[in-house]
């Protein structure tokens, strides 16, 4: 059962009403293609050799570029890595084609394998990989050899943005290509620009490549989230697991950015330079095409180059932190949905939030996650006392109007007009509002969906120990935190339910509810288990609380001759 699923099952019993979705989303038809869109079907039975053709059919001539080596004569020089150092990652290219070979992140350790995070498959289809399309010619740049400026970089922190070209010329000097990598210190960002000289008209195709490696501890963990996500500028945020790409496609733009994801890293394209809103600065359309190799898809984009034959890009290779995703607009952040896509607007706004609050107490106490945990689930207690003790009093309310209310049931049972008179009078009165106790009980309940995503996705709980624990984004290996979670829940119902009339229904769920869900926490989070059993903990003096405010008002009922006083004006 995957996480999600487990999560929803839980609300259900939690809430105590199970819901069931059948709403569909149906693909909306896409309407008539701008000029600078691919013009091409919505899917290829086989794409390896389908390129899309340029907007109006246009042909260019390239008798005079046959190939992107040259002339079969020509010396090939070896191609060779070109090293760039960050303070956050280790790039390496080639000048095979001015690809990345390899992005490792340097704060962050691989769980899957030893050293850094990796986030370019060892085989697969490679990013920034290029190709040019003119007419019905295709010219393939993604082995052809590049000079490069520099033999390597050394971005240290404070430094400047440094940047590396690499240039390709046709022997013929028919044709040239220059594309120039734009470093930041303290960025994950490369800023990517070139331009085309020889070639009026071309297509450039560009690689985003085939997915990202494995780097949880847990494969499945990263099985559940590998996904190519996309935004489209009509339809907005998109996203498909990799495993569910059977057959090619050719999705039609225009789109401002692609991405592929795992379940903490992402590799984005972003179309155009920061603040370039022209038509050059969108992708006209997403290459999909399966391969053989499991959770991975080839992913190229296709772009109109600018008047002068100039092109830019974004290209994003690092963790989803949200600050650094938002940082490059467009809506990056979208990356990691935080929730189904129907609770996605309701539970979103609370996620930046929490995150927010998590990273300050972090910040600003210096003290780890877990405590972080700690405390913030004793403070979300208190921040939804107010709530808790407004359905808890609603109740008090409508148990200490029971007696009369089964007195006008038992005296006007035969007459349904005066029964029907006489609850409405009862209510007004006493301010009896079935409904009233649940209501203040459900508003927490986004904040809880949104909590359970925040432990679910947020990178900055990766890897961190507390106490026993290695990892709080993964289960508690000993099941120590699980077990105590539903062993607090029970006591917290305990407590709960002193000095409520008997009821065999309740007394059976209270103890087949904590049952069930630890054995469902048994695959959350470790993090998630401390919020939660710290939350119950936390509860257990607020429901000691109402017991003795229940108490009260059984004793006035069991008063002789007394009328039961109103909860709410005591």
């Amino acid at each position: 059962m995957r996480t999600e699923l487990r999560l929803l099952v839980a609300i259900a019993l939690m809430v105590g009403v199970m819901v069931i979705t059948n709403v569909m989303f149906p693909p909306v038809p896409p309407p008539e293609l701008p000029a600078d869109s691919v013009a091409v079907g919505d899917t290829l039975a086989d794409t390896q050799g389908a390129l899309p053709r340029l907007p109006g059919g246009d042909s260019v001539e390239m008798g005079s570029v046959p190939d992107a080596a040259g002339a079969p004569d020509a010396v090939v020089a070896p191609a060779r890595d070109v090293v760039v150092e960050t303070p956050l990652a280790r790039l390496v290219f080639t000048t095979r084609g001015a690809r990345l070979t390899s992005a490792e992140l340097k704060r962050f350790a691989s769980f899957a394998q030893e050293g850094p995070v990796q986030l370019v498959p060892e085989n697969g289809l490679l990013p920034l990989g290029r190709r040019l399309v003119v007419g019905n010619d295709t010219l393939d740049l993604r082995t052809a050899p590049f000079e490069v400026s520099a033999p390597g970089l050394d971005v240290a922190e404070g430094d400047d943005t440094e940047t590396l070209a690499f240039t390709w010329t046709h022997p013929s000097g028919a044709a040239r290509m220059v594309v120039e990598y734009a470093f930041h210190p303290e960025a994950y960002r490369i800023d990517v620009s070139g331009r085309v000289e020889g070639l009026d008209g071309a297509l450039l195709l560009t690689d985003l490549g085939s997915g990202i490696p494995y780097n949880e501890a847990r494969q499945r963990d990263d099985d559940a989230a590998l996904a190519f996500v996309t935004r489209h500028d009509r339809d907005g945020i998109d996203s498909e697991r990799l495993s569910g790409v059977r057959q090619g496609a050719i999705l039609p733009g225009p789109f401002t950015w692609v991405a592929f994801k795992s379940k903490y890293f992402v590799s984005a394209m972003v179309a155009g330079a920061e603040g370039n809103q022209d038509a050059a600065a969108h992708f006209g359309g997403v290459i999909v095409r399966p391969t053989a190799l499991e959770n991975q898809a080839e992913i190229t984009v296709a772009q109109g180059l600018g008047a002068d034959g100039t092109f830019q890009r974004r290209l994003f290779v690092g963790p989803q932190e949200l600050a650094r995703l938002s940082s490059l607009g467009e809506d990056l952040e979208e990356v990691n949905p935080y929730g189904w896509r129907f609770f996605r607007p309701i539970v979103r706004p609370f996620t930046a939030i929490i995150n927010w609050i998590l990273l300050y107490l972090h910040n600003s106490l210096n003290i780890g996650y877990g405590w972080v945990l700690i405390i913030f689930g004793v403070a979300m207690r208190i921040v939804l006392w107010p709530l808790n003790a407004k359905a808890m009093r609603a109740q008090l309310r409508n148990m200490a109007a029971q007696p009369r209310l089964q007195e006008i049931q038992t005296k006007y049972k035969n007459n349904p007009e005066k029964l029907q008179q006489e609850m409405m009078k009862l209510y007004k009165e006493e301010g009896f509002n079935p409904l009233a106790g649940c209501l203040p009980m459900l508003l927490p309940w986004p904040i809880l969906i949104a909590l359970f995503f925040v432990f679910q996705n947020s990178i900055e709980l990766r890897g961190v120990p507390f106490l026993w624990l290695p990892d709080l984004s993964a289960p508690d290996p000993l099941y120590v935190l699980p077990v105590f979670m539903g062993v607090s829940m029970l006591f917290m119902q305990w407590i709960g339910m002193r000095n409520m009339p008997p009821n065999p229904q309740m007394k059976i769920m209270m103890w087949v509810m904590p049952i069930f869900l630890t054995v469902l926490f048994l695959q959350f989070p470790a993090g998630l288990n401390l919020y939660y059993a710290t939350s119950n903990v936390a509860t257990i003096p607020q429901q000691y609380w109402i017991s003795k405010e229940r108490a009260k008002v059984q004793a006035k009922q069991q008063g002789k001759g007394s009328k039961p006083e109103p909860a709410g004006k005591r």
